[in-house]
């Protein structure tokens, strides 16, 4: 039957030796973890910060927790070394020594006083005492819930501050080289609505660049449980860049935009000038077709000639215009003007090409019909019918109504079938039976 005492049954040798290689094994962890969280970076970051919000809450939480830890380590030192001192007096424990290692061992043979405990503290070991006596796994428990309520605030912030402030000091130092991009090309806050958006882009970074500094834990999502393989990393979350993402997707809109203007202040002239050629090759184009029209007139009979408009007076307004503003650098103003002056240019000139077809088009039917008449005379010689008088008499009838002024198209059209008419082989048959042409 075992022997047994005031903290359960007695332990022997073995159990004690196993009990204290296993306890100073853990002790050593303990110490090790201790000391790398009063050197975590995060730790001495928010020790030296102006904090606010959640984090200011949550840290002052924190900070008790982390000077309580070596409180409690130190408790569980002084335990372990009393034990070591009882074990030490005799190579074999008699069974008075035993007694007293179970209980030095086993035991809540710890003293914690209650003002070492802060008000989290006391939710977590129940209604406020003034001591309370704990065991050395009981001890370890609360240490480890200690260290990762401290751990969880030290390493959730030192997360948001390895990840936002550099990138933000890199997005504010291209939000100052748009800005300067901005003022050459004449956008200001005052007159454009990019401009706005630069001063209004840069006050929001500024303040999610305060708010990571002095309350990052407002930009940390908790997520799963700690790693075990790494002692120094937060609990599982992720850092919300969504107000960094946000910026970062307007400034690079903002900077295209910016970027297209700086474009049209090197591309201006050459684009206005283009547009001016544009309009005259239309001009060009409207004269031919004046000309043109008069000479239908003269040479068509019977025939409607459409009218040919006038020059775009209003688009040549427009133009000057343009090149006022290039003059002042208002590209910001330039930009959609030009866009819809190339597009009215390109218009012009083909409405103006269309007009010069509707109005030449009688000619060109004309020359069409000479050109036909011309084949049916070389075919009529091919077919060995250039002396027949009645193809002679066709022909003549449709050349001279093909080269008088005014030319009678339809007479003409009407001349010309007659004549193809008159060119038809007749059939005869050959002197193998077959049809021949």
């Amino acid at each position: 039957m075992a022997l047994t005492g005031p903290a359960g049954p007695v332990m022997n040798r073995e159990e004690v030796d196993r009990a204290l290689v296993r306890l100073g094994a853990e002790r050593e962890a303990i110490e090790t973890a201790l000391l790398a969280l009063q050197d975590h970076p995060g730790r001495r970051l928010l020790e030296g910060a102006e904090l606010s919000g959640r984090t200011a809450e949550r840290w002052a939480v924190a900070e008790q927790g982390a000077a309580l830890l070596w409180s409690l380590f130190d408790r569980y030192a002084e335990a372990l070394a009393a034990a070591r001192a009882v074990r030490s007096r005799r190579t074999r424990p008699g069974q008075a020594e035993l007694v007293e290692l179970t209980e030095l061992l086993q035991g809540a043979g710890v003293t914690v006083a209650g003002s070492q405990l802060p008000g989290a503290a006391r939710t977590l070991a129940g209604p406020a005492r003034l001591s309370e006596q704990l065991t050395l796994g009981e001890l370890v428990e609360r240490m480890n819930t200690w260290y990762a309520t401290v751990m969880d605030v030290v390493a959730a912030a030192d997360a948001v501050w390895s990840a936002l402030p550099a990138r933000i000091d890199l997005l504010l130092a291209e939000l100052h080289r748009v800005q300067a991009l901005a003022r050459s090309v004449g956008v200001h806050p005052d007159t454009h609505p990019a401009g706005g958006a630069l001063r209004h882009l840069g006050a929001e970074l500024g303040d999610l660049r305060a708010q990571v500094v002095s309350d990052p834990l407002a930009l940390w999502t908790p997520g799963g449980p700690r790693s075990a393989d790494d002692p120094r990393g937060a609990a599982g979350g992720t850092v919300d860049t969504g107000r960094f993402d946000r910026a970062a997707r307007e400034l690079d809109d903002l900077r295209v935009e910016l970027e297209a203007l700086l474009r049209l202040r090197d591309e201006a002239d050459e684009r206005l000038q283009q547009v001016g050629e544009l309009l005259a090759r239309a001009d060009a184009t409207l004269a031919e077709a004046r000309r043109a029209r008069g000479e239908v007139l003269a040479k068509i009979a019977a025939t409607e000639v459409p009218a040919v408009p006038g020059p775009a007076s209003a688009l040549r307004e427009r133009i000057a215009g343009a090149a006022e503003l290039r003059h002042h650098g208002q590209w910001h103003r330039l930009a959609p003007l030009l866009d819809s002056l190339e597009d009215a240019a390109a218009k012009e000139l083909l409405r103006a090409r269309h007009s010069l077809s509707s109005v030449t088009r009688p000619l060109a039917v004309r020359a069409e019909l000479r050109g036909r008449l011309d084949a049916y005379k070389a075919m009529a010689a091919r077919l060995g019918l250039s002396e027949d008088p009645e193809i002679i008499e066709r022909y003549e009838k449709a050349r001279w109504l093909l080269w008088s002024a005014p030319c009678d198209l339809r007479a003409a059209d009407s001349a010309v079938a007659r004549y193809q008419q008159a060119l038809r082989p007749v059939s005869e048959p050959a002197a193998d039976g077959s049809p021949a042409e």
